[in-house]
């Protein structure tokens, strides 16, 4: 089936849309699933546009709410992970995700679904070593502080991704895992971003929680965004015992939603042709769900998961045959995701703006239907009781910013902070950062996004308003001579052609991708080999957008 993989969606659902059409009228044909990798700004109204970490002349309420509204409806399934630009009151309604429109679903804080027999997984926000070992302790309305928080990766959502046993065929994050920079053409990328050198060569760029879930899980593909460039590499990962098939990973990054950038990709993925055309849940993921749910937390304490280390009663969640079995007799065996979207706040009306919504911790029905289904506790729910009991939700209202510059001691078992880039980033949006101009350079001591530039590549023919759909130099592959002085201290060795699981040479599988709009004449004379890497932007806080 064809996959189309979308990069920040910053709120705009149309022109992705109207992308992927354009892409379809020209390509291989209609597209059966698009991805979006985080920033997807799923805006209902006023109120959500407040819950946006963004100052306050970048938030826009762009497109959604029209699909919000039922006035339009997505023309391709849509599945998104969340990432650090986000209407989060929304997004909180759906720990475990759920439909925020008609034919668009969130996968939740960290999930797992199946379509046409393709297993998918993601998990949303983006890494912050001094909350990542805190529990789910915000609510709205956020403070300063919490409007930060609230999407910075949680360990209790790597910890049950981690019991995770059987094949993952796709998998999405928001910001990169940690060193997979050294597995694909860093010489180009840091040709495009060079203030990331100091991080790529200090192997602190990315996030350390998604590089241990790409060790773990060893996906066919991983899709990330957030540090607007788009970036190819390929993981060769170690094979557990002898006589076993090394598996590889395909990781593709790619650019914000903007005119000039690489913000679409298209794919061919392996599927199962008797597999229902609908979303299902999975079963094993399920399993881990009801298995962890008391692990779950609702305060800003710090604290460890279970390990194998003699000081807890059990450390592994992972889902037997039996769990798996029971789970399936308390669905009747049905795994269809219903389609159960329902308006849960006021939709914007442009001819009516409404600037004083109030802010709701609100429990959403889907939710409600899913944790009772599962025999779970609905984190809001959960997080209700403990506000009414000890005022949870203001409890950290006096760190304020403390959390924009982690200076301080580094409570997560990660030694590094991943968020903020020690280097200038231009084009950043930053959440102090309310009179400079957009395209100012921003100070080096706060939270730091990546900046773009246009892609040095060919100018396409067509309309003014989008480019042409061209295959991905080298399919993802990266030649020897790309990654040279690439010191690699994680599994496998990057370079060389690999085989897909189905023995099939990488090289020659169909990737074609899409910018927004067509690139100046002058581009022309760009040699096809320096395309490998096509550069972008960025522009918001905590981390790129």
């Amino acid at each position: 089936m064809w996959v189309a993989v979308a990069g920040c969606c910053h709120g705009e659902l149309d022109k992705i849309y109207e992308t992927l059409a354009l892409a379809e009228r020209r390509g291989p044909g209609p597209v059966d699933l698009l991805l979006c990798c985080g920033d997807f700004q799923a805006v209902r109204n006023e109120a959500d546009l407040r819950c946006m970490a963004v100052p306050p002349k970048y938030r826009h309420m762009q497109t959604f709410y029209r699909y919000y509204s039922g006035e339009k409806k997505a023309p391709v399934l849509t599945l998104f992970i969340g990432g650090n630009h986000e209407a989060s009151n929304h997004l909180q309604e759906l720990p475990y995700g759920g439909w925020v429109a008609p034919n668009i679903y969130y996968l939740g804080l960290a999930g797992v679904v199946k379509y046409r027999g393709v297993r998918i997984g993601g998990i949303s926000g983006i890494f912050k070593s001094h909350d990542y070992r805190k529990g789910h302790f915000e609510c709205p309305p956020y403070n300063s502080s919490t409007i930060r928080s609230i999407y910075h990766v949680r360990n209790i959502e790597v910890y049950k991704l981690k019991q995770l046993k059987q094949p993952i065929d796709i998998f999405l994050s928001h910001d990169w895992p940690r060193s997979i920079y050294h597995y694909g053409n860093k010489k180009q990328l840091l040709k495009t971003k060079s203030f990331f050198r100091q991080e790529v060569e200090n192997n602190t760029l990315g996030s350390p929680a998604a590089s241990e879930l790409l060790e773990h899980l060893k996906p066919t593909y991983w899709f990330s965004a957030h540090l607007h460039v788009k970036f190819a590499a390929l993981m060769q990962h170690q094979a557990k015992d002898k006589g076993q098939t090394a598996r590889a990973t395909k990781f593709l990054a790619l650019d914000k939603c903007l005119p000039h950038r690489d913000f679409l990709q298209i794919l061919e993925i392996e599927h199962d042709p008797s597999a229902p055309d609908y979303l299902e849940y999975d079963i094993e993921w399920l399993t881990i769900l009801r298995a962890t749910d008391d692990l779950i937390s609702v305060t800003g304490h710090l604290w460890n998961m279970p390990e194998n280390n003699g000081l807890h009663a059990r450390w592994d969640y992972s889902a037997t045959e039996e769990g798996m079995k029971d789970m399936l007799e308390k669905l009747n065996h049905d795994l269809k995701v219903p389609c159960n979207f329902s308006v849960t706040a006021a939709c914007y009306d442009p001819g009516k703006p409404q600037t004083q919504i109030q802010l709701i911790h609100r429990i959403n029905p889907q939710t409600t239907e899913f944790c009772a289904q599962l025999g779970i506790t609905d984190i809001n729910v959960r997080l209700q009781k403990s506000k009414e009991e000890h005022h949870v939700c203001g409890e950290y209202e006096e760190q304020d910013d403390v959390e924009s510059n982690d200076s301080g001691e580094d409570r997560s078992e990660y030694n590094t902070d991943t968020s903020a880039l020690s280097s200038i980033n231009p084009d950043e949006i930053m959440l102090d950062e309310e009179e400079e101009d957009e395209d100012s350079i921003v100070s080096a001591h706060s939270d730091m996004n990546t900046p773009s530039v246009e892609p040095s590549d060919q100018a396409s023919e067509f309309s003014a308003s989008f480019s042409d759909v061209r295959i991905l130099p080298g399919s993802m592959i990266v030649s020897s001579d790309d990654t040279v002085d690439s010191t690699v201290d994680r599994e496998g060795k990057p370079g060389g052609t690999v085989e897909s699981g189905n023995g099939e040479d990488l090289t020659k599988v169909p990737l074609k991708r899409l910018s927004d709009e067509h690139e100046p004449e002058q581009r022309k004379k760009i040699k096809r080999r320096n395309q490998a890497i096509y550069a972008a932007v960025d522009d918001d806080d905590d981390d790129a957008a």
